[in-house]
């Protein structure tokens, strides 16, 4: 009996993470002034706290910020969120991140996270692949504590650096994780 309540619960949270996913997700956008707003404080706060962004962000082609994404999950988890693209300091168009994940996991966390597109074709990949999925396409570094004690403005070769910051809540566990970054009109 226990093992039929435990699937009919992942079952459900499941679909109910599918239905959210494929849902129309424009509506559920913010609007464009408030999308902008909070991500130039995002990409601020980033940069005061993280030398090192503020350096790869005056080399790069663009910068994508999702100030704020919210990540749930018990065993099948979800997250989203809203962004904009700014090239030479300019808002030039909106995104929203979703992914779904499975896997050892429990809790909720909201955090941000900065895509520092570094070359003319990870720049152009974004806008002419229909929606990237990260994991294909351009390649990504996360930079952590390690990799940023070792990035120099030489040392910075690859298309695009990945900051993850601002986390809370709590988020444990482990899985494999596809996020899709789809551009919208909010």
């Amino acid at each position: 009996m226990k093992k039929l309540i435990s699937t009919i619960t992942i079952l459900l949270v499941a679909a109910l993470t599918a239905a959210i996913l494929a849902g129309p997700r424009p509506a559920m956008a913010a609007d464009a002034a408030a999308i902008d707003r909070d991500a130039r404080a995002a990409l601020s706060t980033l940069y005061d706290s993280t030398p090192l962004a503020r350096m790869l962000g005056e080399r790069a082609r663009a910068i994508l910020v999702f100030p704020s994404i919210v990540k749930a999950g018990f065993i099948v988890g979800a997250q989203a969120g809203d962004g904009a693209l700014f090239v030479n300091g300019n808002t030039v168009a909106y995104y929203n991140v979703v992914a779904a994940s499975y896997g050892l996991q429990a809790g909720i966390q909201k955090f941000g996270y900065a895509l520092f597109l570094m070359t003319d074709s990870a720049r152009a990949y974004i806008d002419k692949s229909g929606g990237w999925e990260v994991g294909v396409g351009p390649s990504i570094v996360v930079v952590d504590a390690g990799v940023a004690k070792s990035l120099t403005t030489t040392t910075a070769k690859d298309d695009v650096y990945a900051f993850i910051f601002s986390q809370k809540g709590l988020m444990a566990g482990l899985g494999l994780q596809g996020s899709k970054i789809t551009r919208i009109n909010p």
